[in-house]
């Protein structure tokens, strides 16, 4: 078996659990944010939609520099609502699935740095950018936003087995 037929299932997994905590989120609360110092859920609900596009970046090029010397950093566009966020998560999401479903062995062995201004922030196996860097990157945010949800008195889907609101 491949890495990528390996890594696969644990991807969709994450992304399905992912999707329906995402879904959740109410429209009438985008702005709204436990703690001043952190993220809204229109920031979280951007961050995610968009971080499943890094796999096809992490596979496709040895590097990212987030914010390239003499150039604006990299930003994300915040989303205007849940509907169109979880379009482009699901567009995101395929793109993804396709670009490590057609990844190989050397590939996914071979290294990926991220980049700030020129200086080496991390260097890994690109195969362990998308395990850390990307899919537990994920499921630390989907925690947050759990909270957040749980704070705004939204119903939790279960995730890995029941929740104390779904029994599936």
């Amino acid at each position: 078996m491949s890495i990528a037929q390996a890594l696969l299932p644990e991807f969709d997994h994450e992304m399905a659990n992912t999707r329906k905590t995402l879904e959740r989120i109410p429209a009438d609360k985008l702005d709204w944010r436990p703690h001043e110092k952190s993220f809204d859920m229109r920031g979280m609900l951007t961050h995610m939609a968009n971080m499943p596009k890094w796999a096809v970046m992490t596979i496709n090029e040895d590097s990212f520099d987030m914010e390239p010397e003499g150039e604006e950093p990299t930003t994300e566009e915040p989303v205007v609502s849940v509907e169109g966020a979880l379009e482009m998560f699901d567009a995101n999401v395929a793109a993804a699935r396709e670009a490590i479903a057609n990844a190989n062995d050397e590939t996914l062995m071979a290294t990926w740095s991220l980049l700030k201004a020129g200086d080496e922030i991390l260097t890994f196996p690109r195969i362990a950018v998308l395990r850390s860097f990307i899919l537990n990157h994920m499921i630390h945010h989907r925690g947050q936003l759990t909270v957040c949800l749980r704070l705004n008195d939204v119903p939790l889907p279960a995730l890995y087995g029941p929740s104390a609101d779904e029994d599936e």
